[in-house]
């Protein structure tokens, strides 16, 4: 065992012995026997795309909420007028595999919502929680595969992906304060977290959620800057460390580098935990993201997911040990005091989950719209998540005003969520759109920026901690 399988151990005796480890209990939610056939039987996969794909990439506005988006006049949404629309492509989405429009996962999350409505209404461990949820952790369980052994690897499943990242943060924190000696942890008691400086904001407010148990001590590094997270690793003399990280950066579109970090845990043993949420189906041979892609998910230790994105639905997760498991299902607040996910939203995910990693030409296509991009403009894209800095507010409006009078919807990224003069479009690719849709985009694209002058990636990252 490691020292962090060591210390969760230690950590859920503790509970035991005050009594406060918890466990779910599924509730089994029978059917009619007679007209069901095993769920994946039950699943029908395409071998290419379909007509209703389009519809995760193709959407209508009112012509009143068109013409007040161009003027910038807010759009309350009750517009009267709505005898005439514009049909926009969507480049802005997080639905990279176009799963959203998807029939079979539409008619699992039907079919669920008619045998049993919505589904206990309930916290998971009071009685929230299902056979259908626990079949959608042991798909993703499989997915991600964080064990050695098959049987030892598991999944929690979060109402998002903000709460499982709260959970977890808030989890590390618990593990400095049960295993402190006295009722203050002492500064070698504490859990020293590593944090990338752009990761994400539900990393973020989970880490200063933590940081109020004073139970953590928090370092930022520089983002992806290997030799700075090095530096710092070396000169902390806490014992128990954990480095987190974003895998695929949602605003700027790079990778972190896997590579490097996993040298750096075999160097200084930390727990490795990464936020998979842009990763998760469109990266590696079977989606199971960007572990699998830089094959390296045995020394991933935890990894948190989405199922809000290429998958489509709704939902986070927690991909991990069964130790792991047991210990935020009893001490993740933001998992506990939350009603379980709706029983027809598990049933889409579990869908999706299966429809994803069968429907292999979705990341075959997503990854050749990469392709185009790049070779349309020259710019050296590595993700869908295409960051073309502009610099000021104004600008980029702009842009996003001229693409949208051209059929296309982008968003201006401005403060606070980038820094001042970083403003950006954000430009996210799809499965479902075609080599023609890239051509139309970029066409349109070149009147708004120069493709040789854009800045791409956050050259200004700055620490939002």
């Amino acid at each position: 065992m490691s020292s962090w399988d060591n210390w969760v151990e230690e950590s859920l005796h503790k509970l035991e012995c005050l009594q406060l480890l918890r466990s779910l209990r599924p509730i089994y939610l029978r059917h009619d026997p007679q007209t069901t056939t095993t769920f994946e039987d039950g699943l029908q996969v395409f071998h290419d795309m379909q007509l209703w794909d389009r519809a995760s990439v193709e959407v209508h506005i009112p012509e009143t909420t068109f013409q007040n988006w161009l003027s910038d006049i807010p759009s309350s949404g009750d517009e009267e007028d709505t005898r005439k629309f514009r049909k926009l492509l969507l480049f802005s989405g997080n639905d990279y595999l176009g799963l959203s429009s998807h029939p079979t996962i539409g008619n699992a999350a039907a079919k669920a919502a008619q045998e049993h409505g919505m589904g206990p209404r309930g916290s998971a461990l009071i009685c929230g929680y299902t056979n259908y949820h626990r079949r959608l952790e042991s798909s993703l369980a499989d997915l991600k595969k964080k064990e050695v052994s098959a049987a030892l690897s598991d999944c929690l499943l979060c109402p998002t992906g903000f709460a499982a990242n709260m959970a977890l943060m808030v989890v590390l924190g618990n593990i400095g304060s049960l295993l402190a000696a006295g009722k203050t942890p002492l500064t070698n008691e504490k859990i020293a977290i590593f944090s990338d400086e752009l990761n994400h904001a539900s990393i973020i407010d989970g880490i200063r959620l933590a940081e109020r148990q004073k139970s953590v001590q928090i370092f930022i590094y520089r983002h992806c800057d290997m030799i700075h997270l090095n530096a710092l690793l070396s000169s902390c003399t806490m014992q128990k460390k954990v480095v987190v990280t974003d895998s695929l950066f949602s605003m700027d579109g790079d990778f972190a580098p896997m590579i490097e970090l996993v040298k750096l845990r075999k160097q200084h043993n930390f727990l490795l935990v990464i936020d998979d949420a842009h990763g998760t189906f469109v990266c590696g041979k079977n989606g199971g993201g960007v572990a699998e892609e830089f094959h390296c998910e045995k020394d991933v230790d935890i990894c948190v997911g989405t199922l809000s994105k290429a998958a489509g639905c709704h939902g986070g997760f927690i991909a991990c040990s069964k130790r792991w498991k047991q210990l935020i299902q009893s001490r993740g607040r933001s998992f506990i005091f939350s009603t379980a996910t709706p029983l027809p939203i598990a049933a889409a995910a579990h869908a999706a989950v299966i429809v994803a990693r069968k429907e292999t030409w979705r990341r075959r296509a997503i990854w050749s719209r990469v392709q185009d991009f790049r070779a349309l403009t020259g710019i050296p894209i590595n993700s869908p998540i295409i960051s073309l800095i502009v610099g000021s507010e104004e600008k980029a409006l702009q842009a996003s005003r001229r693409l949208l009078k051209s059929g296309f919807h982008v968003t201006a990224i401005r403060p606070p969520t980038v820094p001042p003069n970083s403003c950006r479009l954000r430009v996210t690719l799809s499965a479902t759109h075609t080599r023609a849709d890239i051509e139309r985009f970029t066409t349109a694209l070149s009147y708004c920026v120069n493709f040789q002058e854009i800045g791409i990636h956050g050259s200004n990252g700055y620490a939002r901690l």
